[in-house]
């Protein structure tokens, strides 16, 4: 059965100028008539995507071949979100206030105050269940699970990103002989 995943695709751009427009093409040519687009940074090409599939991970790999297909030669996957996030990007997805994750035991951070998305999901679910002497969460999990739930493949592809198992520049396996040869 399909399930609903939604991410952050970060791709880095070659040198030289680019149409902030002509990437939004590429973009929605690619299927992603919905996705929100961030032409922020000059080198950066930030994606918000929902789609649905049968597992994140072939969803998000899914998406960034088809937009790298679009985009300028020398393009690449850079990255896949959310991975680690603050206590300020989980908030917000829960429509809470940063104090009221802050009052409740959280998994230690990773990085410069950064959680890993999956461990905070762990913890948030059971937050939803009251103990004795508990009161039960206020917070919108539900309404936020494809964002949790696509945290654990975005992680991964990452990781195989960083691992040179997956090529940036095509989000295509690479075969094992060629990783080690690199």
């Amino acid at each position: 059965m399909a399930e609903a995943f939604e991410f952050e695709l970060v791709f880095a751009l070659p040198e030289g100028e680019h149409d902030a427009y002509a990437l939004s093409d590429a973009v929605f040519e690619a299927g992603y008539e919905d996705a929100v687009i961030g032409t922020g940074n000059p080198r950066l090409l930030g994606v918000e995507i929902e789609a649905e599939g049968e597992d994140a991970e072939s969803v998000i790999l899914t998406a960034a071949r088809a937009i790298l297909k679009g985009l300028p030669a020398g393009s690449m996957l850079h990255e896949v979100r959310p991975d680690l996030v603050s206590l300020a990007d989980v908030a917000e997805k829960l429509k809470v206030k940063r104090q009221a994750l802050q009052q409740r035991a959280m998994p230690l951070p990773m990085a410069g105050g950064l959680y890993r998305v999956d461990e905070m999901f762990a913890v948030l679910t059971a937050a939803m269940e009251p103990g004795p002497g508990r009161r039960r969460a206020r917070f919108d999990l539900e309404g936020s699970q494809k964002w949790f739930v696509a945290g654990k493949a975005a992680r991964l592809v990452n990781a195989k990103l960083t691992m040179q198992q997956i090529d940036p520049g095509t989000a295509e396996p690479r075969e094992t002989q060629q990783v080690a040869a690199s």
